[in-house]
C-alpha cells in the first residue's frame, strides 16, 4: 500500500486524496478525492457495481486501500487505523443488531461494548429509542420490529457513543415508502443536531433530500460533485409541455422547433399525437419564452404551457450518457 499521510483542516471530518483499491486483481476506485465538513452531509451516488460499497469498507477501515490517502478527524487511515475507528460508526446495508434481543437489550450491548458502565449503557439506550421513536418497542423483540423499526435501531447502534462521522451505506434499501420517509425525517434530525455523514444510495430522491453535496461515482470514480440544485442546474433539463388545439397544429409546431434545433433524433422534442408537444429547455423560461413567440408569429393558438424543473435524474442520465467530469476540486459536504 502507497500511502503520503497527511492532516486534515480541524474544520475539515474526512479528507480523502487520489484513492485507489484493488481487489483480487481488480481496480475498483481509481483515484476518489472527496471531503466532508463538520456538520456537512455527502451522499455518494451510483450504480450497483459502482465501488460505493467498496468506498465505505476502505473508510471505516475494513478493507485496505491501494494508495493514496484519507484523513478522519485529523486521524490518517495509513498510520493511525485505531484513530480512524475510534472516530467513525458505520451503518451498513445489513443490520448489525440482533433479532433475538429487545430494542433496549441491542443498545445496551453495545453501550458495554463501547466502554460505557451498566448504568450509562441503559441511559443512553433509553435516550436513544426516545429519539428513535421506538421507545413503545423498546421491550420488544427485534423479530417483532417492520423493517424501517430495525434500520432506525441499527443506526441508533451507532450512535451509542456518538462519532465524529457517521457512514450510511445504502441506509434506506428494502424500506417502503413510509418507512423511508421515517427514515430520512431521523436523519434530517442528525444533521440538524450537526452529525457529520457519509451516505451512500441508489436513490436520486434520497440523496436530494438529505445532501448537502452530491458526489455521482461511476467505475470507480467521481465524475460530478456539487450541490443537488448546482447539479440540476448544470447538467439537467426542465421539461417543457406545450398544448395546441389539435395535432396539426402541433406538428406545425415541432417543426418550427426543428428549425432552431431541437429533434426528436436529441431525444429533447416529442410531437404527441393529442397536440402536445414536449420538449426539454436548459435555462426554463429563459429559454422557452423565444420560442413560444416564434410559434405564436406563426399564427398558431397555444391553449397551455406546463413546465417541470430539472431532477437528480436528468442529471444521473446525462452524466451516463456523457461521463462529463466536473472541474470542481475534492466533492465536499456543507451547507446548501
Amino acid at each position: 500500500m502507497t500511502v503520503s499521510a497527511h492532516t486534515s483542516p480541524p474544520s475539515t471530518i474526512l479528507d480523502v486524496r487520489d484513492l485507489h483499491c484493488d481487489r483480487g486483481g481488480t481496480e475498483i476506485l481509481k483515484g476518489v478525492d472527496l471531503a466532508i465538513p463538520a456538520g456537512g452531509i455527502l451522499a455518494v451516488l451510483g450504480a450497483n457495481g459502482a465501488g460505493k460499497t467498496t468506498l465505505i469498507n476502505v473508510l471505516s477501515t475494513l478493507i485496505p486501500f491501494s494508495s493514496g490517502s484519507v484523513s478522519v478527524a485529523g486521524h490518517d487511515l495509513g498510520s493511525d487505523p485505531t484513530g480512524v475507528r475510534n472516530s467513525i460508526s458505520l451503518t451498513g446495508q445489513f443490520a448489525a443488531v440482533d433479532q433475538e434481543l429487545t430494542g433496549t437489550e441491542n443498545l445496551v450491548f453495545f453501550g458495554r461494548l463501547a466502554g460505557l458502565s451498566r448504568s450509562a449503557a441503559h441511559d443512553r439506550a433509553a435516550e436513544l429509542l426516545t429519539e428513535f421513536d421506538l421507545g413503545d418497542a423498546a421491550d420488544k423483540r427485534l423479530s417483532d420490529y417492520s423493517g424501517g423499526m430495525r434500520r432506525r435501531l441499527d443506526i441508533a447502534a451507532s450512535l451509542v457513543v456518538p462519532p465524529a462521522l457517521l457512514f450510511l451505506d445504502e441506509p434506506s434499501t428494502g424500506l417502503d415508502p413510509e418507512s423511508r420517509e421515517a427514515l430520512w425525517t431521523q436523519i434530517l434530525d442528525l444533521r440538524n443536531q450537526g452529525m457529520s455523514i457519509l451516505l451512500t444510495t441508489q436513490y436520486l430522491e434520497e440523496a436530494d433530500q438529505l445532501a448537502d453535496r452530491v458526489a455521482v461515482l461511476r467505475d470507480g470514480r467521481i465524475i460530478a460533485v456539487d450541490t443537488p440544485q448546482n447539479l440540476k442546474s448544470t447538467y439537467g433539463h426542465h421539461r417543457c409541455s406545450v398544448s395546441f388545439p389539435d395535432h396539426a397544429s402541433a406538428v406545425t409546431a415541432g417543426q418550427i422547433l426543428t428549425e432552431r434545433g431541437y429533434t426528436s433524433r436529441k431525444n429533447d422534442l416529442v410531437v404527441g399525437d393529442t397536440g402536445v408537444v414536449e420538449l426539454l429547455v436548459r435555462s426554463g423560461f429563459t429559454e422557452l419564452n423565444p420560442l413560444l413567440q416564434a410559434i405564436d408569429s406563426a399564427g398558431l393558438t397555444i391553449t397551455d404551457v406546463g413546465m417541470t424543473p430539472p431532477s437528480l435524474d436528468d442529471v444521473y442520465f446525462a452524466l451516463a450518457r456523457s461521463g462529463a467530469q466536473t472541474p470542481q476540486g475534492p466533492a465536499e459536504g456543507g451547507d446548501r
